[in-house]
């Protein structure tokens, strides 16, 4: 009988951490959707150094950062998928998803600052255990490039352009 509980209780916690993990992660990407929409104008490059036309314009690090835990679901299907091999898709999401916001993150710092691109971006990826170093409890994104932005002309240079034309 007590067997019998305690499987009951696994599949109602299963049931709700896929009911529930899969809600959280509709509305996160809702979320990602509308400001990637919203932030589309900020170039953004792996490029070490900068296009021709941004070769005039400041530079300052940028960076943005997340990070995202492992419902009971994708923990349990992650288990399953270990022992008999293959894709892990529950983690590919939740990776795909923390990159993205990274990126995100760090857009918003460079629209902040006034840029116009991101160059020499780069990603750093780790593993925050859970359940005594056993598995993966969340994972962290570090999204960081170099953000450019427009050089501010200065008013005394305005002054002497009115002045010579």
């Amino acid at each position: 009988m007590e067997a019998l509980i305690q499987l009951g209780l696994f599949a109602t916690l299963l049931g709700l951490g896929f009911f529930f993990g899969r809600r959280a992660e509709a509305k996160h990407y809702q979320s990602i959707f509308a400001r990637e929409d919203e932030l589309r104008q900020i170039v953004v490059s792996t490029d070490r150094f900068p296009p021709i036309e941004f070769m005039n314009h400041n530079a300052a690090l940028v960076s943005g950062n997340v990070v995202i835990s492992v419902d009971y679901f994708k923990r349990v299907s992650a288990g399953l998928r270990a022992l008999v091999g293959g894709r892990i898709r529950s983690y590919e999401t939740l990776l795909d998803r923390a990159r993205r916001e990274a990126l995100l993150r760090m857009q918003e710092q460079a629209r902040r600052t006034g840029a116009e691109a991101i160059i020499n971006t780069k990603f750093e990826t780790s593993r925050v255990s859970g359940n005594n170093n056993k598995g993966i409890g969340s994972i962290e994104v570090l999204a960081y490039g170099t953000a450019l932005s427009p050089k501010a002309i200065p008013p005394k240079a305005l002054e002497t352009s009115a002045i010579t034309l």
